[in-house]
């Protein structure tokens, strides 16, 4: 917090630092007349009629009363990660993107718009990397058509905790309505140590989903459509370890995972395990099977998408050494996916 030379806290920020990162200390409440304090850092997204919001790390929204404040100031951006590869933002939106296009896309200035017949909100959504060419409203209409006119709702990804990120247009969005419904992580780490973690001599390799593979995927009845997503890519692999039958067997594989190449990233996804034979370590065995592939072809770093709320899954990839790098949004229009 900022104290002056007299040893006071001081509220060294106003609403024309609207877009930038503060810390801000606010007083919560008192009891037994006690003081009590509560410090928030994020992306001050608005400064309003007494009222500030600021946007944290997660996505979350926090209002508070200007008179509530007893200090406040702008600091630097995120510190950069401790451990992992460097990367921008903009840089890993990139290439996640490309790692699950879209069946059909169009541009909108700087922004993608993206459809893929539903399957999947990332394939079925706006991702706005810079400026739409429109004033934002213009903007949300051209989207809601478009949407529309393929009987889809219209989302719009977006990101938080990182330089570059899209505070400001999450906090737009929800003044207008839009609603917030999955947020997810995207986390990084290195590549040679996810190869190392365990023998993978076990696990079958192949550029196309086959049956046995999508036998095990957890999204059952896959169209045309999602095939043409689930193999897009700059570079491909599939992984499978095949079940006590073997591999040609009728029952469904006991693990399977997917990874896409992008020069120096590899992309991990789809990662499942019978239920039956979790705790054994497969998952492990998929992706070290699968980082010796995207080693071989020349990548050293890696990422993966998880949900906020997927326990397990957080804890394997921490043990693996990967941590956050920013948290994603997908915010739907509150009206009907209708034009």
């Amino acid at each position: 917090m900022e104290i002056s030379a007299a040893g006071r806290l001081e509220v060294r920020i106003t609403a024309a630092d609207v877009g930038k990162r503060v810390s801000v200390r606010r007083l919560a409440g008192t009891e037994d007349t006690t003081e009590k304090f509560t410090d928030t850092v994020g992306v001050l997204t608005s400064w309003d009629s007494g009222v500030l919001t600021i946007t944290r790390k997660s996505g979350e929204s926090v209002r508070i009363p200007e008179t509530s404040l007893v200090a406040g100031k702008v600091v630097p951006p995120a510190p950069a990660r401790r451990r992992g590869p460097s990367a921008t933002y903009q840089e890993l939106a990139q290439v996640s993107a490309r790692a699950w296009r879209p069946v059909e896309s169009e541009r909108l200035g700087e922004w993608e718009l993206r459809a893929a017949a539903g399957y999947t909100r990332r394939a079925n959504s706006v991702l706005p990397l810079g400026d739409p060419g429109l004033p934002l409203d213009e903007a949300l209409t051209v989207v809601r058509r478009w949407y529309g006119d393929r009987g889809l709702p219209a989302y719009v990804q977006t990101a938080t905790g990182g330089e570059g990120t899209q505070e400001l247009l999450c906090a737009e969005l929800e003044r207008r309505g839009w609603t917030r419904e999955v947020t997810a992580e995207l986390w990084v780490g290195a590549l040679a140590p996810v190869a190392d973690r365990a023998d993978a001599s076990g696990v079958v390799l192949s550029r196309t989903a086959d049956e046995a593979w999508l036998a095990r995927y957890q999204r059952k009845g896959v169209s045309e459509v999602a095939l043409k997503v689930l193999g897009s890519g700059p570079s491909v692999w599939f992984a499978t370890v095949p079940g006590e039958g073997g591999e040609g067997a009728d029952s469904a594989p006991a693990a399977i995972g997917r990874c896409v190449v992008d020069g120096r990233w590899a992309g991990f996804g789809a990662v499942e395990v019978d239920p039956a034979l979790r705790r054994r370590g497969l998952a492990s065995v998929v992706m070290a099977a699968l980082a010796s592939r995207a080693l071989a072809e020349g990548a050293s770093a890696a990422w993966l998408q998880v949900e906020a709320e997927n326990v397990g899954a957080r804890a394997l990839y921490s043990g693996m050494r990967f941590s956050a790098h920013h948290a994603y949004h997908h915010y739907r229009d509150h009206r009907d996916g209708s034009s």
